[in-house]
Protein backbone atom coordinates (compact mmCIF):
# COMPACT_ATOMS: atom_id res chain seq x y z
CA UNK A 1 0.00 0.00 0.00
CA UNK A 2 2.07 3.01 -1.10
CA UNK A 3 1.58 5.81 -0.51
CA UNK A 4 1.30 7.10 -4.02
CA UNK A 5 -1.30 4.18 -5.07
CA UNK A 6 -4.03 5.81 -3.88
CA UNK A 7 -6.97 5.31 -6.40
CA UNK A 8 -6.86 8.63 -8.77
CA UNK A 9 -10.13 9.82 -8.14
CA UNK A 10 -9.42 10.60 -4.31
CA UNK A 11 -6.25 12.30 -5.37
CA UNK A 12 -7.89 14.55 -7.71
CA UNK A 13 -10.46 15.12 -5.51
CA UNK A 14 -8.76 15.71 -1.89
CA UNK A 15 -5.77 17.96 -3.65
CA UNK A 16 -8.66 20.26 -5.23
CA UNK A 17 -10.35 20.40 -2.25
CA UNK A 18 -7.58 21.36 -0.10
CA UNK A 19 -6.03 23.68 -2.24
CA UNK A 20 -9.51 25.46 -2.73
CA UNK A 21 -9.44 25.86 1.08
CA UNK A 22 -5.96 28.47 0.58
CA UNK A 23 -5.86 32.25 0.02
CA UNK A 24 -2.54 32.21 -1.11
CA UNK A 25 0.89 30.25 -1.48
CA UNK A 26 4.37 31.61 -0.47
CA UNK A 27 6.03 29.95 -3.20
CA UNK A 28 3.69 31.64 -5.92
CA UNK A 29 2.20 34.78 -4.02
CA UNK A 30 2.97 36.99 -6.60
CA UNK A 31 3.03 40.34 -3.93
CA UNK A 32 5.72 39.01 -2.42
CA UNK A 33 8.69 40.27 -3.72
CA UNK A 34 11.69 38.72 -1.58
CA UNK A 35 13.14 36.70 1.16
CA UNK A 36 12.79 40.20 3.28
CA UNK A 37 9.21 41.04 2.72
CA UNK A 38 5.94 41.14 5.04
CA UNK A 39 4.02 38.61 4.30
CA UNK A 40 0.16 38.60 6.04
CA UNK A 41 0.54 36.26 8.57
CA UNK A 42 -3.41 35.41 7.94
CA UNK A 43 -1.84 33.90 4.67
CA UNK A 44 0.62 32.01 5.88
CA UNK A 45 -1.75 30.59 8.85
CA UNK A 46 -4.35 29.72 6.33
CA UNK A 47 -1.96 27.70 4.54
CA UNK A 48 -0.78 25.84 7.23
CA UNK A 49 -3.95 25.29 8.42
CA UNK A 50 -5.73 24.21 5.09
CA UNK A 51 -2.82 22.05 4.01
CA UNK A 52 -2.03 19.96 7.58
CA UNK A 53 -4.20 17.45 6.75
CA UNK A 54 -2.95 15.09 3.93
CA UNK A 55 -5.15 13.14 1.01
CA UNK A 56 -3.85 9.67 2.37
CA UNK A 57 -4.73 10.70 6.21
CA UNK A 58 -8.65 11.58 4.93
CA UNK A 59 -11.79 9.93 5.02
CA UNK A 60 -11.66 6.11 2.90
CA UNK A 61 -7.94 7.25 1.92
CA UNK A 62 -4.73 4.53 2.63
CA UNK A 63 -4.86 5.64 6.37
CA UNK A 64 -8.08 3.99 6.80
CA UNK A 65 -7.17 0.52 4.47
CA UNK A 66 -3.96 0.59 7.14
CA UNK A 67 -6.19 0.44 10.13
CA UNK A 68 -8.07 -1.67 8.11
CA UNK A 69 -11.37 -0.26 8.59
CA UNK A 70 -12.01 -0.34 4.68
CA UNK A 71 -10.91 -2.92 2.59
CA UNK A 72 -10.14 -2.97 -1.36
CA UNK A 73 -11.81 -5.52 -3.25
CA UNK A 74 -10.60 -4.18 -6.67
CA UNK A 75 -7.80 -2.01 -6.94
CA UNK A 76 -8.66 -0.27 -10.31
CA UNK A 77 -11.63 1.34 -8.56
CA UNK A 78 -10.55 1.94 -4.73
CA UNK A 79 -6.82 1.08 -3.74
CA UNK A 80 -4.07 -2.00 -3.71
CA UNK A 81 -4.74 -3.51 -0.01
CA UNK A 82 -0.93 -4.47 -0.15
CA UNK A 83 1.38 -2.58 3.21
CA UNK A 84 4.31 -2.46 0.47
CA UNK A 85 5.35 1.35 1.76
CA UNK A 86 7.43 2.94 -0.10
CA UNK A 87 9.43 6.27 0.21
CA UNK A 88 7.24 8.77 2.81
CA UNK A 89 6.15 12.16 1.87
CA UNK A 90 7.26 14.97 4.05
CA UNK A 91 6.42 17.53 6.11
CA UNK A 92 8.92 20.27 5.23
CA UNK A 93 6.43 22.43 3.76
CA UNK A 94 4.66 22.62 6.89
CA UNK A 95 7.79 23.22 8.61
CA UNK A 96 8.98 26.15 6.19
CA UNK A 97 5.54 28.02 6.50
CA UNK A 98 5.85 27.66 9.99
CA UNK A 99 9.49 29.27 9.95
CA UNK A 100 8.11 32.13 7.85
CA UNK A 101 5.04 32.26 9.97
CA UNK A 102 7.13 32.38 13.19
CA UNK A 103 9.63 35.42 11.49
CA UNK A 104 6.64 37.34 10.40
CA UNK A 105 4.46 37.18 13.83
CA UNK A 106 7.94 38.96 15.01
CA UNK A 107 8.66 41.50 12.18
CA UNK A 108 4.72 42.28 12.29
CA UNK A 109 4.42 42.66 16.04
CA UNK A 110 7.63 43.48 17.33
CA UNK A 111 7.70 40.88 20.28
CA UNK A 112 7.61 36.41 20.26
CA UNK A 113 4.92 36.96 23.03
CA UNK A 114 1.85 37.25 19.94
CA UNK A 115 -0.48 34.87 18.87
CA UNK A 116 1.02 33.62 15.63
CA UNK A 117 4.36 33.10 17.02
CA UNK A 118 2.19 30.95 19.73
CA UNK A 119 0.89 28.68 16.74
CA UNK A 120 3.80 28.68 14.78
CA UNK A 121 5.58 26.82 17.84
CA UNK A 122 2.71 24.15 17.28
CA UNK A 123 3.03 23.93 14.04
CA UNK A 124 6.72 23.56 13.71
CA UNK A 125 6.30 20.85 16.48
CA UNK A 126 3.58 19.44 14.69
CA UNK A 127 5.98 19.00 11.46
CA UNK A 128 8.46 17.24 13.39
CA UNK A 129 6.11 14.42 15.22
CA UNK A 130 4.42 13.87 11.77
CA UNK A 131 7.78 13.00 9.61
CA UNK A 132 9.33 11.53 12.67
CA UNK A 133 7.12 8.82 13.78
CA UNK A 134 6.89 7.88 9.95
CA UNK A 135 10.53 7.12 9.75
CA UNK A 136 12.65 7.68 12.49
CA UNK A 137 15.55 10.45 12.88
CA UNK A 138 14.91 13.22 10.87
CA UNK A 139 16.76 16.33 9.99
CA UNK A 140 15.25 18.77 12.32
CA UNK A 141 16.46 21.65 14.25
CA UNK A 142 18.89 22.26 11.30
CA UNK A 143 15.70 22.13 8.98
CA UNK A 144 14.57 25.09 6.94
CA UNK A 145 17.83 26.97 6.84
CA UNK A 146 18.58 28.15 3.03
CA UNK A 147 21.83 28.37 3.61
CA UNK A 148 22.37 24.92 4.71
CA UNK A 149 21.00 22.77 2.14
CA UNK A 150 22.56 19.24 3.96
CA UNK A 151 21.28 19.24 7.63
CA UNK A 152 22.40 16.54 9.99
CA UNK A 153 19.52 14.31 11.23
CA UNK A 154 18.78 14.71 14.52
CA UNK A 155 17.86 11.33 16.56
CA UNK A 156 13.66 10.91 16.93
CA UNK A 157 14.50 11.31 20.81
CA UNK A 158 15.61 14.47 20.31
CA UNK A 159 12.92 15.64 17.95
CA UNK A 160 10.11 14.41 20.06
CA UNK A 161 12.35 16.36 22.96
CA UNK A 162 12.55 19.52 20.92
CA UNK A 163 8.96 19.42 19.48
CA UNK A 164 7.22 18.67 23.35
CA UNK A 165 9.36 22.13 24.22
CA UNK A 166 7.63 24.09 21.26
CA UNK A 167 4.40 22.97 22.89
CA UNK A 168 4.82 23.69 25.88
CA UNK A 169 5.69 27.16 24.87
CA UNK A 170 3.09 27.62 22.48
CA UNK A 171 0.47 26.64 25.77
CA UNK A 172 2.43 29.41 27.61
CA UNK A 173 2.23 31.88 25.00
CA UNK A 174 -1.34 31.35 24.72
CA UNK A 175 -1.87 31.11 28.16
CA UNK A 176 0.03 34.48 29.02
CA UNK A 177 -2.51 36.38 26.09
CA UNK A 178 -5.90 34.86 27.92
CA UNK A 179 -4.69 35.96 31.91
CA UNK A 180 -3.93 39.33 30.32
CA UNK A 181 -6.94 39.55 28.14
CA UNK A 182 -9.45 37.46 29.68
CA UNK A 183 -11.96 38.82 26.20
CA UNK A 184 -9.72 36.72 24.37
CA UNK A 185 -10.43 33.46 25.05
CA UNK A 186 -13.76 33.58 23.33
CA UNK A 187 -12.25 35.58 20.66
CA UNK A 188 -11.46 33.80 17.15
CA UNK A 189 -7.78 33.83 16.68
CA UNK A 190 -8.05 34.87 12.77
CA UNK A 191 -11.51 34.22 11.16
CA UNK A 192 -9.77 35.22 7.19
CA UNK A 193 -6.97 32.43 8.24
CA UNK A 194 -8.16 29.73 10.39
CA UNK A 195 -10.32 27.27 8.04
CA UNK A 196 -10.49 25.67 11.70
CA UNK A 197 -12.02 29.05 12.94
CA UNK A 198 -10.54 28.23 16.90
CA UNK A 199 -10.79 30.94 19.45
CA UNK A 200 -7.51 31.61 21.30
CA UNK A 201 -8.93 29.13 24.04
CA UNK A 202 -9.87 26.21 21.24
CA UNK A 203 -6.26 26.79 19.95
CA UNK A 204 -4.58 26.17 23.51
CA UNK A 205 -7.32 23.22 24.26
CA UNK A 206 -6.07 21.92 20.63
CA UNK A 207 -2.26 22.70 21.74
CA UNK A 208 -2.42 20.38 25.32
CA UNK A 209 -4.69 17.75 23.82
CA UNK A 210 -2.23 17.33 20.88
CA UNK A 211 0.77 16.93 23.41
CA UNK A 212 -1.37 14.43 25.15
CA UNK A 213 -1.14 12.27 22.03
CA UNK A 214 2.53 13.06 21.67
CA UNK A 215 3.15 11.87 25.29
CA UNK A 216 0.91 8.94 25.14
CA UNK A 217 2.96 7.83 22.04
CA UNK A 218 5.90 7.94 23.94
CA UNK A 219 4.72 5.19 26.34
CA UNK A 220 6.92 2.23 25.27
CA UNK A 221 10.10 5.10 26.33
CA UNK A 222 8.42 6.72 29.28
CA UNK A 223 10.29 4.58 31.40
CA UNK A 224 13.79 4.28 30.04
CA UNK A 225 14.16 8.67 29.03
CA UNK A 226 13.98 10.09 32.30
CA UNK A 227 15.03 13.54 30.85
CA UNK A 228 11.35 13.54 28.57
CA UNK A 229 9.70 13.37 31.20
CA UNK A 230 7.03 12.01 29.89
CA UNK A 231 4.70 10.58 32.80
CA UNK A 232 5.37 13.62 34.73
CA UNK A 233 4.31 15.97 31.53
CA UNK A 234 1.13 14.40 31.42
CA UNK A 235 0.47 13.97 34.82
CA UNK A 236 1.17 18.33 35.20
CA UNK A 237 -1.20 18.65 32.00
CA UNK A 238 -3.94 16.67 33.84
CA UNK A 239 -3.60 18.21 37.21
CA UNK A 240 -3.38 21.80 36.23
CA UNK A 241 -6.14 22.79 34.12
CA UNK A 242 -6.62 26.27 34.67
CA UNK A 243 -2.60 26.33 33.05
CA UNK A 244 -2.93 23.39 30.47
CA UNK A 245 -6.66 23.50 29.72
CA UNK A 246 -7.66 20.64 27.20
CA UNK A 247 -10.83 19.85 25.26
CA UNK A 248 -14.39 19.62 27.21
CA UNK A 249 -16.00 18.37 24.74
CA UNK A 250 -16.89 17.73 20.74
CA UNK A 251 -17.03 21.40 20.27
CA UNK A 252 -13.19 21.59 20.88
CA UNK A 253 -12.84 18.85 18.04
CA UNK A 254 -10.35 20.26 15.11
CA UNK A 255 -12.82 19.27 12.01
CA UNK A 256 -11.99 19.51 8.62
CA UNK A 257 -15.14 20.01 6.88
CA UNK A 258 -16.07 19.90 2.79
CA UNK A 259 -18.10 21.27 0.82
CA UNK A 260 -19.40 21.66 -2.28
CA UNK A 261 -15.65 22.44 -3.59
CA UNK A 262 -14.25 20.79 -1.32
CA UNK A 263 -15.78 17.41 -1.26
CA UNK A 264 -16.55 15.04 0.69
CA UNK A 265 -13.55 12.20 -0.72
CA UNK A 266 -15.59 9.36 -2.03
CA UNK A 267 -19.01 11.66 -3.13
CA UNK A 268 -17.52 11.16 -7.25
CA UNK A 269 -17.60 7.56 -6.77
CA UNK A 270 -21.38 6.93 -6.20
CA UNK A 271 -21.67 7.61 -9.80
CA UNK A 272 -20.57 4.64 -10.90
CA UNK A 273 -21.83 2.76 -8.30
CA UNK A 274 -18.21 2.29 -6.51
CA UNK A 275 -19.35 0.73 -3.52
CA UNK A 276 -19.74 -2.88 -4.71
CA UNK A 277 -15.46 -2.59 -4.52
CA UNK A 278 -14.82 -1.71 -1.17
CA UNK A 279 -16.00 -3.37 1.97
CA UNK A 280 -15.75 -2.69 6.21
CA UNK A 281 -12.61 -4.61 7.32
CA UNK A 282 -12.89 -7.75 9.95
CA UNK A 283 -11.25 -6.20 12.72
CA UNK A 284 -13.93 -3.02 12.84
CA UNK A 285 -16.76 -5.03 12.02
CA UNK A 286 -16.05 -8.16 14.56
CA UNK A 287 -15.35 -5.84 17.27
CA UNK A 288 -18.32 -3.96 16.77
CA UNK A 289 -20.49 -7.44 16.50
CA UNK A 290 -19.17 -8.69 19.27
CA UNK A 291 -19.99 -5.70 21.99
CA UNK A 292 -23.26 -5.10 19.94
CA UNK A 293 -21.95 -1.39 18.91
CA UNK A 294 -24.93 0.46 17.25
CA UNK A 295 -22.01 2.62 15.48
CA UNK A 296 -21.85 -0.33 12.95
CA UNK A 297 -25.71 -0.05 11.85
CA UNK A 298 -24.77 3.47 11.08
CA UNK A 299 -21.49 3.10 9.22
CA UNK A 300 -21.94 -0.48 7.37
CA UNK A 301 -24.49 -2.82 6.42
CA UNK A 302 -24.96 -6.32 6.63
CA UNK A 303 -23.79 -8.97 4.57
CA UNK A 304 -26.09 -9.29 1.14
CA UNK A 305 -25.70 -13.21 1.57
CA UNK A 306 -26.39 -13.23 5.47
CA UNK A 307 -29.79 -11.77 5.03
CA UNK A 308 -30.80 -14.13 2.16
CA UNK A 309 -30.22 -16.26 4.41
CA UNK A 310 -32.18 -15.80 6.77
CA UNK A 311 -30.92 -13.09 9.21
CA UNK A 312 -32.44 -9.52 9.73
CA UNK A 313 -30.58 -6.68 9.15
CA UNK A 314 -30.81 -5.93 12.39
CA UNK A 315 -28.98 -9.14 13.90
CA UNK A 316 -25.31 -8.22 14.73
CA UNK A 317 -23.76 -11.43 13.62
CA UNK A 318 -24.97 -10.40 9.78
CA UNK A 319 -22.28 -7.69 10.07
CA UNK A 320 -19.18 -9.57 8.48
CA UNK A 321 -16.16 -7.85 7.48
CA UNK A 322 -13.59 -8.27 4.56
CA UNK A 323 -10.40 -9.88 5.39
CA UNK A 324 -6.88 -7.97 4.09
CA UNK A 325 -4.79 -11.31 4.17
CA UNK A 326 -6.88 -12.99 1.01
CA UNK A 327 -5.79 -11.42 -2.54
CA UNK A 328 -8.03 -9.21 -4.63
CA UNK A 329 -9.05 -11.73 -6.87
CA UNK A 330 -10.42 -13.86 -4.10
CA UNK A 331 -12.07 -10.47 -2.06
CA UNK A 332 -13.89 -9.61 -5.39
CA UNK A 333 -15.47 -13.01 -5.57
CA UNK A 334 -16.34 -12.88 -2.30
CA UNK A 335 -17.64 -9.92 -2.02
CA UNK A 336 -19.89 -10.29 -5.40
CA UNK A 337 -21.11 -13.22 -3.69
CA UNK A 338 -22.50 -11.27 -0.93
CA UNK A 339 -20.39 -12.49 2.06
CA UNK A 340 -19.28 -8.85 3.11
CA UNK A 341 -20.88 -5.73 4.46
CA UNK A 342 -20.46 -2.96 2.64
CA UNK A 343 -19.98 1.33 3.52
CA UNK A 344 -23.38 2.50 4.26
CA UNK A 345 -24.68 4.36 0.66
CA UNK A 346 -26.52 7.08 1.44
CA UNK A 347 -24.65 8.07 4.52
CA UNK A 348 -21.01 8.70 2.40
CA UNK A 349 -21.84 8.36 -1.14
CA UNK A 350 -24.81 10.51 -1.97
CA UNK A 351 -23.78 14.23 -0.44
CA UNK A 352 -21.28 16.35 -1.91
CA UNK A 353 -20.84 18.42 1.56
CA UNK A 354 -20.69 14.83 3.42
CA UNK A 355 -23.42 16.52 5.31
CA UNK A 356 -24.96 12.78 5.90
CA UNK A 357 -21.61 11.94 7.15
CA UNK A 358 -19.85 11.73 10.58
CA UNK A 359 -17.62 14.85 10.80
CA UNK A 360 -14.19 14.19 9.97
CA UNK A 361 -12.00 15.08 13.44
CA UNK A 362 -8.52 15.20 13.02
CA UNK A 363 -7.69 15.64 16.66
CA UNK A 364 -10.28 15.63 18.86
CA UNK A 365 -12.01 15.35 22.48
CA UNK A 366 -12.74 11.56 22.11
CA UNK A 367 -9.22 10.38 21.19
CA UNK A 368 -8.35 12.56 24.28
CA UNK A 369 -10.60 11.10 26.62
CA UNK A 370 -9.22 7.30 25.83
CA UNK A 371 -5.67 9.03 25.86
CA UNK A 372 -6.02 9.72 29.37
CA UNK A 373 -7.97 6.89 30.29
CA UNK A 374 -4.88 4.55 29.09
CA UNK A 375 -2.30 7.05 31.16
CA UNK A 376 -4.86 6.61 34.36
CA UNK A 377 -4.28 3.04 33.87
CA UNK A 378 -0.41 2.87 33.13
CA UNK A 379 -0.64 4.47 36.36
CA UNK A 380 0.89 8.00 34.98
CA UNK A 381 -2.01 10.21 36.72
CA UNK A 382 -3.47 9.76 39.81
CA UNK A 383 -6.45 11.20 41.80
CA UNK A 384 -8.94 10.26 38.68
CA UNK A 385 -10.75 7.75 37.37
CA UNK A 386 -9.74 5.60 34.02
CA UNK A 387 -13.38 4.13 33.77
CA UNK A 388 -14.83 7.68 34.02
CA UNK A 389 -12.52 8.86 31.12
CA UNK A 390 -13.08 5.53 29.19
CA UNK A 391 -16.85 5.90 29.45
CA UNK A 392 -16.64 9.69 28.43
CA UNK A 393 -14.67 8.61 25.14
CA UNK A 394 -16.90 6.07 24.25
CA UNK A 395 -19.84 7.87 24.83
CA UNK A 396 -18.55 11.40 23.02
CA UNK A 397 -17.45 9.29 19.91
CA UNK A 398 -21.47 7.97 20.19
CA UNK A 399 -22.51 11.78 20.27
CA UNK A 400 -20.53 12.19 16.94
CA UNK A 401 -23.12 9.85 14.97
CA UNK A 402 -26.15 11.26 16.56
CA UNK A 403 -26.75 8.28 18.06
CA UNK A 404 -29.88 7.79 20.80
CA UNK A 405 -31.31 5.35 23.32
CA UNK A 406 -34.18 3.30 20.80
CA UNK A 407 -33.61 5.45 17.96
CA UNK A 408 -34.83 3.48 14.77
CA UNK A 409 -32.14 3.75 12.51
CA UNK A 410 -33.00 2.53 8.25
CA UNK A 411 -30.45 0.33 6.43
CA UNK A 412 -30.36 0.87 2.94
CA UNK A 413 -29.30 -1.49 0.29
CA UNK A 414 -25.70 -1.26 -0.27
CA UNK A 415 -24.77 -2.20 -3.52
CA UNK A 416 -25.70 -1.83 -7.60
CA UNK A 417 -26.59 -5.79 -8.24
CA UNK A 418 -29.21 -7.47 -10.25
CA UNK A 419 -27.51 -11.09 -8.44
CA UNK A 420 -30.80 -13.06 -7.49
CA UNK A 421 -29.06 -14.68 -5.09
CA UNK A 422 -27.60 -11.08 -3.05
CA UNK A 423 -30.62 -9.05 -3.98
CA UNK A 424 -33.73 -11.48 -4.41
CA UNK A 425 -35.84 -8.85 -3.91
CA UNK A 426 -34.17 -6.16 -6.80
CA UNK A 427 -33.68 -3.32 -4.80
CA UNK A 428 -32.31 -0.61 -5.97
CA UNK A 429 -28.81 0.63 -4.49
CA UNK A 430 -29.83 3.05 -1.37
CA UNK A 431 -33.45 1.85 -1.00
CA UNK A 432 -34.18 0.87 2.53
CA UNK A 433 -33.53 -2.67 2.84
CA UNK A 434 -34.77 -2.55 6.78
CA UNK A 435 -34.52 -0.97 10.20
CA UNK A 436 -32.67 -1.61 13.58
CA UNK A 437 -33.20 -0.13 16.74
CA UNK A 438 -30.43 1.85 18.73
CA UNK A 439 -30.11 -0.03 22.25
CA UNK A 440 -26.89 1.99 23.60
CA UNK A 441 -27.17 0.26 27.22
CA UNK A 442 -26.81 -2.78 25.53
CA UNK A 443 -23.77 -1.71 24.10
CA UNK A 444 -22.13 -0.24 27.47
CA UNK A 445 -23.24 -3.03 29.55
CA UNK A 446 -20.85 -5.28 26.99
CA UNK A 447 -17.74 -3.15 26.92
CA UNK A 448 -18.00 -2.20 30.49
CA UNK A 449 -14.28 -1.20 32.12
CA UNK A 450 -12.77 -3.97 33.47
CA UNK A 451 -10.51 -1.66 35.85
CA UNK A 452 -6.95 -0.92 35.61
CA UNK A 453 -5.60 -3.53 34.14
CA UNK A 454 -4.52 -5.65 31.09
CA UNK A 455 -7.63 -6.84 30.35
CA UNK A 456 -8.67 -2.47 31.03
CA UNK A 457 -6.36 -0.92 29.01
CA UNK A 458 -7.22 -3.16 25.88
CA UNK A 459 -10.85 -2.36 26.34
CA UNK A 460 -9.61 1.55 26.11
CA UNK A 461 -6.94 0.86 23.12
CA UNK A 462 -10.05 -1.12 21.67
CA UNK A 463 -12.43 2.05 21.98
CA UNK A 464 -10.46 4.14 20.64
CA UNK A 465 -10.12 2.44 17.50
CA UNK A 466 -13.36 2.03 17.32
CA UNK A 467 -13.83 5.63 17.60
CA UNK A 468 -11.24 6.77 15.35
CA UNK A 469 -13.09 4.70 12.00
CA UNK A 470 -12.18 6.79 9.24
CA UNK A 471 -11.18 9.84 11.41
CA UNK A 472 -7.62 10.68 13.05
CA UNK A 473 -5.52 9.82 9.70
CA UNK A 474 -3.35 7.18 10.95
CA UNK A 475 -3.24 7.81 14.36
CA UNK A 476 -5.31 4.05 14.70
CA UNK A 477 -2.68 2.60 12.81
CA UNK A 478 0.82 3.87 14.88
CA UNK A 479 -1.29 3.09 17.90
CA UNK A 480 -1.69 -0.98 16.84
CA UNK A 481 1.84 -0.26 15.98
CA UNK A 482 2.85 0.69 19.62
CA UNK A 483 -0.26 -1.38 21.81
CA UNK A 484 -0.30 -4.43 18.99
CA UNK A 485 -4.42 -3.47 19.78
CA UNK A 486 -6.58 -4.55 18.54
CA UNK A 487 -4.88 -7.10 16.56
CA UNK A 488 -4.88 -6.41 12.65
CA UNK A 489 -5.35 -9.40 10.23
CA UNK A 490 -1.47 -10.20 8.85
CA UNK A 491 0.10 -13.09 7.19
CA UNK A 492 -1.70 -13.48 4.06
CA UNK A 493 -0.89 -12.91 0.82
CA UNK A 494 -3.15 -9.84 0.41
CA UNK A 495 -0.56 -8.21 2.83
CA UNK A 496 1.99 -7.80 0.10
CA UNK A 497 4.93 -7.94 2.61
CA UNK A 498 7.72 -10.79 3.60
CA UNK A 499 5.51 -13.36 4.94
CA UNK A 500 2.64 -11.00 5.35
CA UNK A 501 4.03 -8.70 8.10
CA UNK A 502 2.79 -5.45 8.53
CA UNK A 503 5.40 -2.81 8.90
CA UNK A 504 7.02 -0.81 11.29
CA UNK A 505 7.75 2.37 9.57
CA UNK A 506 7.87 4.17 5.86
CA UNK A 507 11.01 4.31 4.09
CA UNK A 508 13.02 7.85 3.74
CA UNK A 509 12.13 10.12 1.18
CA UNK A 510 13.69 9.02 -2.03
CA UNK A 511 15.34 12.69 -2.25
CA UNK A 512 17.49 12.37 1.25
CA UNK A 513 19.53 9.56 -0.75
CA UNK A 514 20.29 11.96 -3.62
CA UNK A 515 20.87 15.09 -1.99
CA UNK A 516 21.60 14.85 1.53
CA UNK A 517 23.64 11.33 0.76
CA UNK A 518 26.04 11.71 4.17
CA UNK A 519 23.63 12.16 6.68
CA UNK A 520 20.96 10.11 5.17
CA UNK A 521 23.35 7.07 5.29
CA UNK A 522 24.70 7.68 8.98
CA UNK A 523 21.01 7.99 9.96
CA UNK A 524 20.22 4.36 8.56
CA UNK A 525 23.60 2.95 9.81
CA UNK A 526 22.36 4.49 13.36
CA UNK A 527 19.23 3.36 13.23
CA UNK A 528 18.89 0.03 10.88
CA UNK A 529 21.86 -1.25 10.25
CA UNK A 530 22.85 0.56 7.11
CA UNK A 531 19.51 -0.49 5.14
CA UNK A 532 16.33 1.27 4.47
CA UNK A 533 13.89 -1.27 6.15
CA UNK A 534 10.12 -0.22 6.55
CA UNK A 535 9.80 -3.70 8.78
CA UNK A 536 12.34 -2.14 11.28
CA UNK A 537 11.02 -0.42 14.35
CA UNK A 538 12.28 2.94 15.15
CA UNK A 539 13.56 4.21 18.50
CA UNK A 540 9.78 5.04 19.27
CA UNK A 541 8.27 1.90 18.90
CA UNK A 542 11.07 -0.44 19.88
Amino acid sequence: MKLRNIVYSLVSISCLGFFSCQEGDLIDNPNVANANAIIPRTLLLNHLTATMIRTDEQPWALSAGGAQYNISNYQYYRFNNNYNYGNTSDSYDILKYALSLEEQAVKQSGNNTNVYFALSQFFKAYSGIWLSQRVGDIPFSQAGDPKNLTPVYDNQHDVYKSALAMLDNANTLMNNLIVATPALATQKVDTGGDIFNFTYLQWQKLINSYTLRVLVSLSKRAQDNADLQVVQKFANIINKPVQYPIMEGNTDNMVYVYNAVNRYPIYSLQLNSYNNFSNPGFTYLNIGAQTKDPRIFITSTPAPAEITAGKVVSDFSAYIGSDVNLSQAVLLTNSDNGMYSFANFNRYYVSQTGANAEPFIFIGYPEMCFNIAEAINRGWVTGQNAGDWYLKGVNASLATYGLKEGQTVSINFPISSTNVKVNPKGLKQGDTWGTATVNIAQFIANVTYAGNNATGLNQILTQKYMAMFNNSGWEAFYNYRRTGMPALLSGGVGIGTANGVLPRRWMYMATESAYNTQNYQKALQDQFGGVDDPLKDSWLTK
